[in-house]
């Protein structure tokens, strides 16, 4: 059972989505988002669902502490769309502590207190299972118990993710029987994955700082497995499995999020040409960097620039910007992509 697992990896700076919460009548979206956390509005005048789906957005950057139960007759599903950082805590027990990737999948059993404490802005899935609705396991397998599936904590799950995705993207536009059928077949994922063969042990907390700090100060140079391994104190095959276990990412792929950060830091923040702003953070050529940005960003260094100036000058009255960040997008777009 993968719990108790430290997260960390590339903070994802976090951007609210264009669209705000209520552009769209509630009675056309697919799900609500909470008011509370973990507590989805009642639909007036209709009895409860087997399977409630609900969002929880939350934009504040001072620390936040929330507190639910899950109901006797209900699991809980969560999945993040957005990269932050908290701690879920029950008591004395603390069942995740560190920064927790988009896609990470967590499961609750019915009758469960969780208490969260939330460090970064966060956005969040959540599917309210009746426990009726959870299938059964692969014939010859272990029947599932709550015990079993309490506290499941999987790190960057590419397939919870993209059933997040279908509903999150369009959640204006998808009727409620797609949002049910999608959440059922979560739920299937949820009931049938197979668990690892052997358990790996997650990298140390003090190990994992070490390698953090060692990539921020040195994350603009040519970094390689064994170099991380060695400021860990591991054996290269060693130290891959458990940042892996650890952070849910593979070491190169932790160190490409970490330069696209700072990337995304000097693209924000100045008119460093692209070529420049490369070589700044450790790729070679323009052309590989701008190849990796869009794979995890969604959009082109050019474009994101763009989108980045023009949402900053959407919150600020006319006339404040500088005169460097007025210039057109139209001028920074035809820079080399």
């Amino acid at each position: 059972m993968l719990t108790d697992m430290q997260a960390a990896g590339a903070w994802l700076t976090y951007q609210p989505s264009p669209r705000e919460p209520d552009c769209f009548p509630q009675r056309a979206r697919a799900f609500p988002h909470e008011r509370k956390w973990r507590q989805p509005e009642p639909r007036a005048g209709l009895a409860p669902e087997d399977i409630t789906i609900s969002r929880w957005t939350c934009a504040q950057t001072a620390v936040g502490y929330e507190e639910a139960t899950t109901p006797p007759d209900r699991y809980f599903f969560s999945v993040a769309l957005k990269t932050t950082r908290l701690k879920l805590t029950r008591g004395n027990q603390t069942i995740f502590d560190g920064i927790m990737p988009a896609g990470t999948l967590y499961v609750g059993a019915p009758s469960k207190p969780l208490c969260a404490q939330f460090h970064a802005p966060c956005d969040f899935l959540h599917f309210h299972v009746s426990v009726n609705c959870l299938p059964s396991p692969h014939p010859g397998t272990e029947p599932l118990t709550p015990e079993g599936l309490n506290d499941l904590v999987v790190l960057r799950d590419p397939f919870a993710e993209q059933l997040a995705k279908a509903l999150t993207e369009h959640d204006h536009l998808a009727d409620q029987e797609f949002a049910r059928c999608i959440a059922r077949t979560l739920a299937m994922h949820v009931a049938r994955r197979e668990l690892p063969r052997a358990k790996v042990n997650a990298l140390p907390k003090w190990r994992l700082r070490r390698v953090e700090e060692y990539v921020r100060t040195h994350f603009d140079h040519c970094i390689c497995l064994s170099d991380l391994a060695d400021v860990a104190g591991l054996s290269r095959m060693h130290f891959a499995a458990q940042f892996r276990a650890a952070t849910g990412y593979r070491p190169r792929e932790y160190l490409l999020h970490q330069r696209i950060e700072h990337a995304k830091t000097l693209l924000a923040n100045s008119e460093t040409s692209l070529a420049e702003v490369a070589l700044a953070v450790g790729f070679c050529t323009q052309a590989h960097f701008s190849t990796v940005f869009k794979r995890i960003t969604g959009d082109t260094p050019a474009r994101w620039r763009c989108a980045s100036r023009n949402a900053l000058a959407s919150t600020r009255p006319a006339g404040v910007l500088p005169a460097d960040l007025r210039e057109s997008c139209e001028t920074r777009n035809s820079l080399p992509m």
